[in-house]
């Protein structure tokens, strides 16, 4: 009967359905062709390649853990009117409010108790262990860019220097928030605290970038993180207080401790979205790179070195995640790839 069946000119099960699935691979490549002539696409794809959820975790740890001390720290050291503007700048920007605020002012007051405990030398390695954090940041800017990564040196002393530049930042934003931060004053402190925060970033993508990029290029990069971290402050203020409490309540002490750590995951996306921007935009054959990069077609400083090349592969999720077992990163990082593996590709060098 199946034979007959056959012979007599009718398909058998699912004969059509290698066309079927090729058809449909057809519509899905189209249709990734058209999202990656979208800037957001080509923005996702290079946060992808600088695997962002292992980098704002980094971020986000190194900040905790080191940055964060830093401030108590250095802060101790300053005179009570720079102590307290940092301070004011910091639980803003926290959002931390009730029991929270009065352990950070627990922190800051205790200037005497910090200064006693630290002494010039334990200052100075504060800075030093602090600067991985800054060389966290450094790393998030050169891949995102595609720049070879510096020597040791330079990115220990550019390091300490932004974080001088930071701690200036929050000083001076504590201190016009206590100046303008009332009745009318509130809308040009708003104004100058996104002008700041602009300023701030753009300095830093081109510090960090050791000045091998354009500062006109760099303009999209300080615009977006600075916003960016700022609307994200202000969200703060909303949901922070309730995390903390809730977090307090459950786990103690170690509870705000959690909640400062998913603050600054939150803020670690932030930097990468703004550093992954810019070079898109800045790349972009329209009109709108047409328009950041201005007469000069290029991107880099002159004499700077050329750019390492894009990936040779498609990206998918899971790049968002750096994995050992993956052979282009384990090459990356010293082990030997089997004959079997792809070729290494130099974007993947751990910068």
């Amino acid at each position: 009967m199946n034979n007959a069946g056959i012979t007599s000119g009718q398909s058998p099960p699912g004969a059509e359905s290698p066309h079927g699935v090729a058809r449909l691979r057809e519509l899905l490549a189209a249709a990734s062709g058209r999202l990656r002539r979208f800037l957001i696409w080509q923005v996702w794809e290079r946060m992808l390649e600088i695997e962002f959820v292992d980098r704002s975790v980094a971020l986000a740890g190194k900040a905790f853990v080191s940055f964060f001390p830093l401030v108590i720290v250095v802060a101790a050291f300053m005179p009570a009117g720079v102590r307290t503007s940092i301070f004011s700048t910091l639980t803003h920007r926290l959002g931390l409010e009730g029991a929270a605020l009065s352990t950070a002012k627990e922190a800051f007051s205790s200037a005497d108790d910090v200064r006693r405990a630290t002494g010039a030398l334990g200052l100075i390695l504060t800075f030093f262990f602090a600067s991985s954090f800054t060389a966290a940041v450094q790393r998030v800017y050169l891949r995102a860019w595609r720049r070879a990564p510096s020597g040791a040196v330079s990115a220990y002393a550019r390091g300490m220097a932004w974080l001088a530049a930071m701690l200036g930042y929050m000083a001076v934003l504590g201190a016009l928030r206590g100046r303008m931060g009332n009745g009318v004053g509130i809308g040009v402190f708003v104004v100058a605290a996104l002008a700041m925060a602009t300023g701030l970033w753009w300095f830093t993508a081109w510090f960090l970038l050791l000045g091998q990029v354009r500062w006109r290029v760099l303009l999209p990069t300080g615009v977006i993180t600075g916003v960016a971290l700022s609307v994200y402050a202000l969200s703060a203020s909303i949901w922070m207080p309730d995390v903390v409490t809730s977090n307090q309540a459950q786990f103690g002490f170690f509870g705000v401790a959690l909640a400062l750590t998913t603050w600054f995951s939150g803020a670690a996306i932030c930097i990468l979205v703004g550093a992954c921007a810019g070079p898109v935009l800045a790349e972009d054959t329209g009109w709108v790179g047409a328009l950041i990069r201005g007469s000069d077609p290029g991107l880099l400083a002159s004499g700077a070195a050329p750019s390492l090349p894009a990936p040779t592969r498609t990206l998918r999720l899971r790049d968002a995640f750096r994995q050992a077992e993956d052979p282009t990163i384990a090459n990356a990082e010293g082990s030997t790839p089997s004959p079997d593996d792809e070729p290494p590709a130099t974007w993947r060098e751990e910068v």
